[in-house]
């Protein structure tokens, strides 16, 4: 085994630092000094904004939602793609990554070609039943739940393939049901793998931005989620609102990956 000279390891570190600090550290930074540049005048003022407001909560429902949709059928997917042998099963996990090369502006405008309630495929009949997708609370779940769709399937599949399936076969040889192999063996050796997919999702929900704008129709007070509202404050010359927003979104993020990196055993850091 060849040992890299000292030299080039200390090089090798300094740049990478380096590139995390230019490319994520600084900018977060300076989101963070702006939005405390007065105190805490532009978190006040933030919250006391009721489209600010709304736009907030909007995203929290959005994200929730898109979180527990995409835990319940990345975990399906998984099983179905470890567990199982068909025809066609790797075609079926090309598709699952389709949704992270294709650009989420793509995204809505196929969205909204589907579900537009005047010239789309299916938009006219759910709108003589009274259901509206698009420029909607459900078009933006939709729009949101397809961008981060192979987060926890992609997080779930390497662990299941690691633990093997021998444990679960032992389970259902002493009597156990499929309910009680998943509850009882399956999901308690992959809940870690579980946990950081639905953290990487939550994040991604909560950050996106080109298929909600184009789904959503980017209506004030209604469909506007924080990210378009940070577009629309700061375009508006608001910027204060439009940081303190920004610097929430990131807190929200960096928060849930601190809890997660502080719960997490020990034994199973890797």
């Amino acid at each position: 085994m060849v040992k890299t000279p000292f030299i080039l390891r200390w090089f090798l570190r300094l740049l990478v630092v380096a590139y995390l600090v230019l490319l994520v550290a600084w900018p977060v930074s300076l989101v963070v000094r702006n939005t405390f540049a007065d105190g805490f005048d532009a978190l006040a003022h933030t919250f006391s904004d009721p489209y600010v407001v709304h736009a907030l909560k909007l995203t929290a429902i959005v994200a929730v939602v898109s979180v527990v949709i995409n835990t319940v059928f990345g975990v399906t997917m998984s099983l179905l793609l470890v567990r199982n042998t068909f025809r066609g099963r790797r075609i079926l996990s090309v598709l699952l990554d389709i949704p992270m090369s294709v650009s989420p502006v793509v995204v809505g405008l196929a969205l909204v070609l589907v579900y537009s309630p005047t010239q789309g495929w299916f938009g006219p009949t759910l709108a003589n039943w009274g259901l509206q997708v698009v420029f909607s609370t459900p078009g933006i779940v939709m729009a949101t739940v397809f961008v981060a769709l192979p987060l926890v399937i992609r997080e779930v599949v390497p662990t299941l393939q690691e633990v093997g399936d021998e444990q679960e076969w032992a389970a259902r040889s002493l009597g156990a049901n499929s309910f009680q192999t998943f509850t009882r063996i399956t999901l308690p050796s992959i809940r870690w793998a579980v946990i950081y997919g639905v953290v990487l999702s939550l994040a991604r929900s909560l950050g996106e931005y080109g298929a909600v704008k184009v789904v959503s129709g980017n209506i004030v007070g209604k469909t506007q989620t924080a990210t378009l509202i940070v577009e629309e404050r700061y375009q508006n010359f608001d910027q204060p609102t439009a940081y303190a927003t920004a610097f929430l979104l990131a807190s929200a993020a960096v928060a849930c990956l601190v809890v997660v990196a502080l719960l997490r055993p020990k034994h199973t850091a890797s």
